[in-house]
């Protein structure tokens, strides 16, 4: 029997995308009622050596559609282009990884099961399964990175709260 990769990430992928785009709506509003610029919260760090909640919404993406890109192509490699300079740019690469993951075939994704794949950043490589991969780096990835933006707008005061986090959930019916 196949393990079902698909039902173990790609539902989860699709609520907290969802959800973090929406919260890029209230930090949008947020910044346009007090006076505030979007570059000082998409620039806005929990720790210095932290990389900054741009970084984080990005990540969102890059651990989501780039890792289906990646188990895809076998490899998988830090995503080094720019983060998003706006709130509405976050929230339609957000929306575009949302409608990429939505649009898988879960046969296909299924079908990758127990298929080798590298990440590799310069030197540096590690070797896994597909399943392996996406479950334990990019599904931990992903939620570490959406958790990281929540908490750094909650700090910065952004109105949001623990319903717009989780976003729509997978109800009976």
């Amino acid at each position: 029997m196949t393990k079902d990769i698909h039902g173990a990430v790609v539902p989860s992928w699709l609520q907290m995308l969802g959800a973090l785009a929406e919260i890029m709506d209230k930090a949008t509003a947020f910044c346009d009622d007090n006076g505030i610029d979007e570059q000082d919260l998409l620039g806005r760090k929990l720790a210095e050596d932290m990389l900054p909640l741009g970084y984080q919404i990005k990540s969102a993406w890059v651990h989501s559609a780039g890792a289906v890109d990646g188990v895809r192509a076998g490899t998988f490699s830090p995503d080094t282009s720019p983060t998003p300079q706006s709130f509405a740019e976050g929230k339609a690469r957000l929306l575009a990884a949302r409608d990429a993951i939505a649009a898988i075939d879960p046969a296909e994704l299924n079908g990758l099961v127990g298929r080798d794949m590298v990440f590799a950043f310069g030197q540096f490589r590690r070797e896994f399964t597909v399943e392996g991969f996406l479950q334990s780096f990019s599904l931990p990835n992903f939620f570490f990175h959406v958790t990281t933006a929540y908490g750094l707008l909650r700090a910065a005061g952004v109105p949001i709260g623990k319903r717009d986090y989780m976003g729509q959930t997978q109800q009976k019916g």
